[in-house]
Formats: C-alpha cells, sequence, structure tokens
C-alpha cells in the first residue's frame, strides 16, 4: 500500500505548473494546484486544479484540515501578497508545514533608468504632468489606477481583456500572453514610440524582454516595488523546492513501504 502525501500548491504562475509536474512524477504524491481563478483562460495545468478563493486564512485553514493535506507550497506571483499573508496565518492555524517559491526580482544594471515607487498609484503619479506615450505591463486589474492620469496615451497589455475600459481618451489594448522576447519587445515600443514603460518587478526571464528592450532605447521604467511577504522556508527555484519537498518527504522505497 502506498502512503500519500497531499501537497496543495498555491498557484497561478509558470513555476508552480512546473512544480506540479515535477512533483507528481512521484508516485506518493497527491496535489493539488490552487488557482485564484482570475485569468479566463489558464493553461492546462497537468494535474488536479481547485479554482477560486478559500474564504481567508481561516477557511484555507478548515480546507487544509479537511483535505488531510501535509505539505502547502505558496508557488503565487511575487505580488499576490494578500494570498501569502494568508497562507501563512493558516498553517500557522493548522499545523501543516509550508514552502515558498520566490523566483528572485530583477535588479538594475548599466543603462537602465529605473523610477523605484511603492504601488500603481504611486507608479500613476511618477509618470508627471505632460503627456507621455506610456505602456502599461502590469496587467489589468489595477489598470483603473491610471485613470488619475488621462492627458498620457497608454498601450495596455494584459493576458485577459481589461472591463470596463479605462476611462481615458487614448487608450490601446493588447491581448497576449508571455513569454516575450527583448527583440518583439524591442520592435513594440518602437512602433508606438513608448517613452516610458511601467512594469512590476516580476522576475524570470518571460517577461524581462521589456526591460532590456527599455534599456536598449534609453526608455524610463517606472518599477513598482515587490511587497513585503511572510518569512518562510523558501527557495529561488523549482528545482530548488523540489529537493527540499524531497528531503521532507523520503521517497516510498527509502521509508520501506
Amino acid at each position: 500500500m502506498v502512503l500519500m502525501t497531499n501537497i496543495l500548491i498555491l498557484g497561478g504562475t509558470t513555476e508552480a505548473r512546473q512544480l506540479a509536474g515535477k512533483l507528481a512524477c512521484r508516485q506518493d504524491f497527491s496535489i493539488t494546484l490552487s488557482l485564484a481563478g482570475r485569468t479566463e483562460s489558464p493553461v492546462a495545468q497537468g494535474v488536479p486544479v481547485r479554482t477560486g478563493g478559500f474564504g481567508g486564512a481561516e477557511g484555507l485553514a478548515t480546507y487544509l484540515r479537511q483535505e488531510r493535506i501535509h505539505l502547502v507550497i505558496d508557488a503565487t506571483h511575487p505580488y499576490a501578497a494578500h494570498i501569502s499573508t494568508n497562507a501563512a496565518e493558516a498553517v500557522r492555524q493548522s499545523g501543516v508545514p509550508i514552502l515558498a517559491l520566490r523566483r528572485p526580482g530583477w535588479e538594475p544594471v548599466a543603462g537602465d533608468r529605473w523610477t523605484l515607487v511603492d504601488n500603481v498609484p504611486e507608479a500613476a503619479r511618477a509618470l508627471g504632468t505632460p503627456p507621455r506615450r506610456v505602456f502599461l505591463a502590469i496587467g489589468r486589474q489595477e489598470a483603473g489606477a491610471f485613470e488619475v492620469a488621462p492627458q498620457h496615451r497608454y498601450l495596455i497589455r494584459s493576458v485577459d481583456p481589461v472591463e470596463p475600459k479605462l476611462a481615458v481618451p487614448d487608450a490601446l489594448y493588447l491581448l497576449a500572453r508571455g513569454p516575450f522576447p527583448e527583440p518583439d519587445e524591442r520592435a513594440l515600443l518602437e512602433k508606438y514610440g513608448i517613452d516610458a514603460v511601467v512594469s512590476k518587478n516580476s522576475g524570470g526571464d518571460a517577461t524581462y524582454g521589456k526591460i532590456a528592450a527599455a534599456r536598449a532605447l534609453g526608455i524610463e521604467v517606472i518599477m513598482v516595488r515587490r511587497p513585503p511577504l511572510p518569512d518562510v522556508p523558501s527557495a529561488e527555484s523549482v528545482d530548488q523546492l523540489a529537493a527540499m519537498v524531497d528531503h521532507l518527504f523520503e521517497p516510498v522505497a527509502e521509508r520501506g513501504v
């Protein structure tokens, strides 16, 4: 009889999907990947998926007990601070261990013109008063913050449509899913005469192309800093975190099952 280990992965990132696939190769692991449901057409995940919220930290703690979860892995987006905070509190309440997959953030290099801000509303103010051609690459959920600066011309890219559309006179919407190579990003910025890029410091390679392209073209990047996250055991890569999980739960053969 195989003794199953139930693992809940809080996902929504490429790394979460990759980690789920890697861990699912273990016959003694039962993997459930949780998605918030904010993306209308998520890519296939390859493991059982649970969609929607849990009802805060207490709701998640109840779920962990009811489903006999042995490990929670927080592999959410670096800006999903609310979910990460709830997860940390839920495991405290339930006594379930937690690990986090946290990709490193980008660091400015020679030639970058970064203006660092703490949040999206501050990014809107940082654009200044004179009209600019702005590439918004922060997703759809917080795009509305830029309605306070209607003098700018906006190019807005997101996976799903921005609804409702921004109440500004000049906005163009692009639907696309990364990765976005640097040459393509450079062509995009040149095509639309972009003179400011607004970005979150997501880290990773998939969306770094716009940062490299902005550097090559001498374009300012308004960079939204990452929010503080709970202090839990973490790794920076899928392989590193998978090794941590293997260390916690020795393979079946080694447990003598």
